[in-house]
């Protein structure tokens, strides 16, 4: 299933745009206005993004804009207003597409398919020669594997697909133990402490790209 965040300013727009993704597989996240959106965005990770232009306090075009700043989501942007300048900025923005209201139901869905099926998981990333392998079920740094646990090598597999995205422990715990898992934050950063210091032994600069965000979790940053 993948996951949506749709932005609206109308609860009744949220509740119905919602009813019309849920029966398609899609798990739905609603948020009322930008300042929720954030929220969401910070805490949790999102396969596509449907989000309104006009919007009190910040609009669709200048939170298009944070969230690039945080993560590479897919944005589809949602508006009654039909104008070609409009188009063009949102997508000078950083959207991945564009759709008028009201909309067609079976148009929304085939555009966010479209996307989704563009953007394949990552199975090979490389940052400054730490090298993470999905295929192979490997990590290593200069050719010189890491031998790290399977949940350590999804959790650094995360980061390293999402950088500069802060994710809180409670996320990670559902990402890789589970959502009934009774797992604790302390599991977590004791995975992290072992998984950072495995990488730091090989030479790989770790402690300028993982980084602990004090009092949330923690994220990668690619360009330090």
């Amino acid at each position: 299933m993948n996951k949506v965040l749709i932005v609206d300013d109308e609860k009744r727009m949220l509740d119905l745009i919602a009813l019309y993704l849920q029966p398609h597989k899609y798990v739905c996240k609603e948020a009322l206005g930008a300042t929720e959106a954030l929220s969401y965005i910070n805490q949790e990770t999102f396969d596509i993004v449907l989000l309104d232009i006009m919007m009190p306090e910040m609009d669709g075009w200048e939170l298009c804009q944070e969230i690039r700043g945080i993560s590479d989501v897919p944005i589809i942007m949602l508006t009654a207003r039909d104008q070609h300048e409009d188009i063009v900025k949102g997508l000078r923005l950083g959207a991945d597409d564009y759709i008028t209201k009201p909309f067609n139901e079976e148009e929304l869905l085939a555009r966010m398919s479209a996307i989704l099926r563009r953007r394949e998981p990552k199975s090979y990333i490389e940052v400054n020669g730490l090298i993470w392998n999905r295929d192979q079920f490997e990590l290593s740094y200069k050719t010189n594997p890491i031998k790290v646990t399977p949940k350590e090598f999804i959790m650094i597999g995360h980061f390293m697909k999402n950088p500069n995205q802060v994710f809180a422990r409670e996320h990670l715990i559902d990402l890789i133990w589970g959502f009934d898992s009774e797992t604790g934050g302390r599991t977590v950063d004791s995975h992290v402490r072992n998984m950072r210091e495995k990488i730091r032994q090989t030479g790989f600069p770790i402690d300028d790209y993982f980084k602990t965000v004090w009092g949330v979790g923690y994220k990668w940053v690619n360009n330090p």
